[in-house]
């Protein structure tokens, strides 16, 4: 099987399409968009709780464990499809496999339960 240079064509053809859809967009919203500002719209709102204190204030590092550990888990499971559909293709093999890549994933589970990644306070 033999490409050439027209093969890209479509590719930048969508790539093209889709920068310029966003730059028309940015530039049609700046226009159309509403220009009053007062300064009870320019106070920052949240949640209908007004905002007080520094923005600056840092997270707790539970929020990013978890919010990685969600990422990481769930990339996990979507190797996991593949698999699934292919199963009889794969035989023993696979399934030995397979199930290498589970106790790796049950050993990071087990891990962050002994560490209490998973609790709040």
């Amino acid at each position: 099987m033999q490409s050439n240079q027209l093969d890209l064509i479509p590719i930048l053809m969508q790539l093209g399409l889709a920068a310029g859809f966003v730059f028309v967009t940015i530039i049609v919203s700046g226009f159309l968009g509403p220009k009053k500002a007062s300064k009870n719209k320019d106070i920052n709102f949240e949640c209908g709780i007004e905002s007080f204190g520094n923005a600056r204030v840092p997270f707790n590092v539970r929020y990013f464990l978890v919010a990685i550990l969600f990422v990481l888990f769930d990339v996990e499971v979507i190797f996991m499809y593949p698999w699934a559909v292919n199963f009889m293709e794969l035989g023993w093999e696979g399934l030995y496999k397979m199930g290498i890549f589970m106790f790796l994933l049950i050993v990071g589970l087990l891990y962050e339960f002994k560490k209490k990644g998973l609790e709040f306070e």
